[in-house]
């Protein structure tokens, strides 16, 4: 299809904007000329880059993410890991979890460890680039999205003046722990959405109830089909659907539900 047309007054869960933000998302996995060229053509003229290595023990090895503005909105999505590496990670709870923002709530201390490598240079180029009252949209998939719920988290509650207008994360793992779930959802509600495809094993971590998800969830069933609520046996049911349509590789459904190709092609078949 065409280019993405990113809406900035979008308010509420919108198809299009699903679409747009996730091929956003998808964006940040690309090397920087590419990030910069295709940006442009999506009407956005100045591109940001972010980037923090890590050293061993540290279980992945950087953080990446790109900040592109227009003349009307500002985007920053999130580049996320391999999902075998990512849920091993998240998977350890021996390690103290870390204050949320503004000492709101806990945060996995992997996350906080991630953000806090990018984030000044996120919200830099946020102050930077708003030069006109642009709104403000954090996307990302994998890691990439607990990332990107986390940066809106922290400029809701301790830049206020730059709190997002949308968030949209795909196939994100949980994050923090309740409290600062429920402030997030106060906070937030009607402004992010957490779609997760089907099975997608890297939304089943890291394990409850010591970490939760915030709300707004955008389920992708079996067909494909985006839905705003299931009940708990016709979730079990679709589950089980997903699983058994590769006979062959019925455990991979998971990872392949999570890859982020999948997310792009069953929001485009919902496009309106």
């Amino acid at each position: 299809m065409s280019a993405p047309t990113l809406n900035h007054r979008a308010t509420g869960y919108d198809a299009r904007q699903a679409y747009c933000m996730a091929k956003a998302a998808e964006l940040a996995y690309r090397d920087r000329d590419e990030v910069e060229a295709t940006a442009a053509g999506w009407g956005f003229d100045r591109v940001r880059h972010h980037h923090s290595t890590f050293e061993p023990p540290f279980a992945i090895s950087d953080t990446q993410a790109y900040t592109m503005a227009s003349p009307t909105m500002i985007v920053t999505a999130f580049r996320g890991t391999e999902p075998a590496r990512l849920r091993d990670w998240l998977s350890d709870t021996t390690t103290p979890p870390w204050p949320g923002p503004a000492n709101t709530g806990l945060v996995h201390y992997g996350f906080a460890e991630a953000l806090r490598a990018v984030f000044p240079s996120v919200l830099a180029a946020v102050e930077e680039l708003r030069d006109d009252e642009q709104t403000v949209w954090f996307t990302g998939h994998s890691l990439g999205g607990g990332l990107a719920m986390l940066a809106a988290a922290w400029l809701h509650f301790e830049e206020p003046a730059l709190s997002a207008r949308g968030v949209y994360t795909f196939g994100q793992p949980r994050t923090c722990n309740h409290a600062l779930a429920d402030a997030y959802d106060r906070a937030l509600s009607g402004r992010t959405f957490r779609v997760v495809n089907n099975n997608d094993v890297v939304a089943q971590v890291p394990p409850e109830p010591v970490f939760r998800h915030v709300a707004a969830l955008r389920h992708i069933d079996s067909s494909g089909r985006v839905r705003t609520s299931t009940s708990v046996v016709g979730n079990l049911l679709d589950r089980g659907k997903g699983m058994t349509a590769d006979p062959f590789a019925p455990a991979a459904d998971g990872v392949r539900d999570h890859l982020m190709k999948a997310y792009v092609a069953a929001l485009e078949k919902n496009l309106p």
